[in-house]
C-alpha cells in the first residue's frame, strides 16, 4: 500500500514545472552535449505523445526531437523525457478511459522495440499495438515492431522553425 506521502502519477503529471530550456557551456557527459537542453514536462510529453495517430508508433529520438524544435532547442534531455514519459503513461492508466488517455503505447525505442517500463510492460505493449494494426514480434526477451519504417510517424514540421 503507498504511503500518505506518495503521490499520484496524476498529481505528478499535472503539478510538474512547466518545460524549461537549460543552456549547458560545456559537456556533461556523451548524452548531455554543450548546448540548449529542453527539460520537458509530463504534461507536454503527454500532449505531444496524443497527436500520435493509430496505427503509428513513433520512437524516442523522434519525440526528442519534436519537443527540441517547438521549444527552439539543441537537444531534450533524455533521462528526463524517459521519466517523464513514464509519469504520463501511469497518469493514463490511473484515470482510465474517462481521463485523458494518452496512447503512451505508440511510443517505442529507436530500433522498434517496446519500452519495458510502461504499466503492463512490453508484452501489454505489443497487444495494444497489435489491436491497432502494428505488427509486433517477440525479440529476444522482448518485443519489438515489424517493419518499422512500414509504421513510424514523424511530427509535423513547424513552419515557424524557419522563421527563428
Amino acid at each position: 500500500m503507498a504511503s500518505a506521502r506518495t503521490k499520484s502519477a496524476v498529481v505528478k503529471r499535472d503539478t510538474a514545472a512547466p518545460p524549461a530550456v537549460q543552456h549547458l557551456s560545456s559537456p556533461k557527459g556523451a548524452a548531455f552535449p554543450a548546448g540548449d537542453m529542453l527539460i520537458a514536462s509530463p504534461l507536454e510529453i503527454a500532449g505531444a505523445v496524443e497527436a500520435v495517430p493509430e496505427g503509428c508508433v513513433v520512437t524516442l529520438d523522434g519525440l526528442r526531437a519534436h519537443l527540441a524544435r517547438k521549444f527552439h532547442a539543441d537537444y531534450t534531455c533524455p533521462l528526463t523525457t524517459g521519466i517523464f514519459l513514464r509519469i504520463a503513461a501511469e497518469a493514463s492508466e490511473e484515470e482510465g478511459p474517462s481521463g485523458r488517455n494518452t496512447p503512451y503505447w505508440r511510443v517505442v525505442r529507436s530500433n522498434g522495440r517496446m519500452i519495458d517500463r510502461f504499466p503492463g510492460g512490453e508484452s501489454v505493449q505489443a497487444k495494444r499495438l497489435s489491436r491497432e494494426g502494428v505488427r509486433c514480434e517477440a525479440a529476444g526477451k522482448g518485443h519489438r515492431v515489424t517493419e518499422l519504417g512500414r509504421y513510424a510517424w514523424s511530427f509535423p514540421a513547424d513552419p515557424m522553425c524557419f522563421f527563428r
